[in-house]
């Protein structure tokens, strides 16, 4: 079995939609705005893990705070330094063994993002 989303509820639909293309590179895979609902399904490919974001005017941070979503890099210093020089928030680099480098920012819904980079 492989896992198929992760739904985030937000009222900060376009600026959600916006983060995971502009900052983790994801592509919108399936669009239901067209068919009515505020719903937008974006992934790395067809067949990745994807990011559902459903629109919901009335979510404060619908326990996202306590979410967290991990992505792997191939270089953590340029990542981390690109996303700062964009403006966000981005934890310090954490090295809990010698081949794991993570930090994190929080997207506009408050999820907590984690960029990982792993040396075999």
């Amino acid at each position: 079995m492989r896992m198929g989303h992760v739904t985030i509820r937000t009222k900060f639909f376009p600026e959600e939609i916006a983060f995971y293309q502009d900052i983790v590179g994801l592509k919108i895979v399936r669009d239901l705005r067209e068919k009515g609902s505020d719903i937008v399904f974006l992934a790395d490919n067809e067949a990745g893990t994807r990011i559902e974001v459903i629109e919901n005017k009335e979510a404060g941070s619908s326990g996202n705070d306590h979410l967290s979503i991990g992505f792997h890099t191939q270089d953590i210093e340029k990542l981390r330094d690109d996303l700062q020089n964009k403006g966000l928030n981005v934890s310090q680099i954490t090295s809990p063994a010698p081949a794991v480098r993570f930090f994190f920012v929080t997207d506009p819904a408050g999820v907590r993002v984690q960029f990982l980079e792993e040396r075999a």
